[in-house]
């Protein structure tokens, strides 16, 4: 187990919960300060559920995907009896690599790096040349389980076991399925994934997916998609959601009457669902300054291509812009001119939900520590 990260300065100020209406943004050191990224990692993205991928690859025994979750490599595996297990990618010998690839199909796991095998059920197997070693019991050195679950055909990770037994996936996503009805995710067939790297903390992006404020500047075109006018958005207790009807006018999704449903589950993954279509997004801290963001679209099986080719066309632009907007502001808040803002009580709710849900695993993490 790797040390504790070094705590930032995380005054009782600072991680007090205002209304929105006297409330002031997080500092800007939270941002910026190197530090932040280990605490983010320990203090946050090790004890929450890490989306993982789509569940429709590991339906048969021996079917494995891999993952990085806070830092840690994991592996997700279907037993020949049928049950999923997640591990650490991490031979128990010194550290190899379980699997290289994204995903594929073995009867057994094998380290790369020197060859110890185990079985899918993560017991130690074999260890070639080791029949010198004293004071050696195969039975302790399987490999380390991590907590997974499965939520409308989309897998999840859970590094701790007391935070997985706490808060159940289920009980994080508690309402979604019943909101959006009559729509349906786990129907839906995976297309793709698209990765971008962005030159920000994690943070800046998902304040700007939380808010429609930043529309009409950075996506004038979303516009004419949605009816901004009409934009809603609502806290729940595990994620936040914005609403907004479309404008009525022509557009590719067929969705004169329609709605489109942005959810934020804390602390990284977002739903994004249009009339066919569900995208997610998964922000991943890779650096105080970087930030991997990674795109997996979903459509209903009859989609045509065309228009699985407009959409990852015109998700790739609006991508593009919050690149680029997110980016300025990470330059921005590292500046000389800058430590705290203000919220709008009319635009920013989920921003401010997302904050105090942070100022709150903060708290946590700085008490009672891992």
């Amino acid at each position: 187990m790797r040390p504790k990260a070094q705590l930032p300065d995380w005054t009782d100020e600072n991680l007090s919960v205002s209304p929105i209406e006297r409330s002031e943004t997080i500092p800007s050191s939270w941002y910026t300060d190197p530090a932040m990224h280990e605490a983010d990692r320990e203090g946050i993205f090790a004890r929450t559920w890490q989306y993982a991928g789509t569940a429709a690859i590991v339906r048969s025994p021996g079917q494995f995907v891999t993952a990085m979750v806070a830092g840690n490599p994991v592996l997700i595996v279907r037993g020949k009896d049928g049950v999923l297990r997640g591990f650490y990618n991490v031979c128990r010998h010194r550290g190899g690599p379980i699997a290289l690839e994204e995903q594929g199909t073995c009867n057994v796991l094998q380290c790369k790096y020197h060859g110890w095998t185990y079985l899918l059920d993560g017991s130690l197997r074999g260890v070639p040349k080791f029949d010198r070693a004293e004071l050696f019991d195969k039975k302790d050195f399987g490999l380390v389980p991590v907590t997974v679950a499965v939520w409308e055909e989309m897998l999840f990770v859970n590094l701790s076991e007391k935070a997985a037994m706490e808060l159940p996936l289920a009980a994080v996503m508690r309402g979604i399925c019943e909101r959006i009805a009559p729509v349906t995710l786990g129907t839906k067939r995976f297309s793709r994934r698209v990765t971008y790297n962005v030159r920000c903390n994690w943070k800046v992006y998902v304040d700007n997916y939380l808010e429609g404020y930043h529309l009409p500047l950075v996506h004038p075109e979303l516009c004419n998609l949605l009816d901004t006018q009409a934009y809603v958005t609502e806290a729940f207790e595990h994620y936040s959601l914005q609403t907004s009807p479309f404008t009525g006018k022509e557009n590719f999704y067929g969705a004169s009457g329609g709605e489109a449903f942005y959810y934020c589950v804390f602390p990284n993954f977002m739903l994004n669902i249009l009339p066919g279509r569900l995208q997610t997004n998964l922000v991943m801290p890779m650096g105080h300054d970087r930030t991997t963001v990674i795109f997996d679209y979903y459509y209903d099986e009859e989609t045509p291509f065309a228009i699985i080719d407009e959409d990852l066309r015109y998700s790739d632009a609006i991508q593009h812009e919050d690149i680029e907007i997110c980016e300025r502001v990470q330059l921005g808040l590292a500046s000389d001119a800058y430590d705290k803002g203000r919220f709008s009580v009319e635009m920013e709710e989920g921003v401010h939900h997302f904050q105090a849900l942070l100022k709150k695993h903060y708290a946590r993490f700085a008490r009672d520590g891992r």
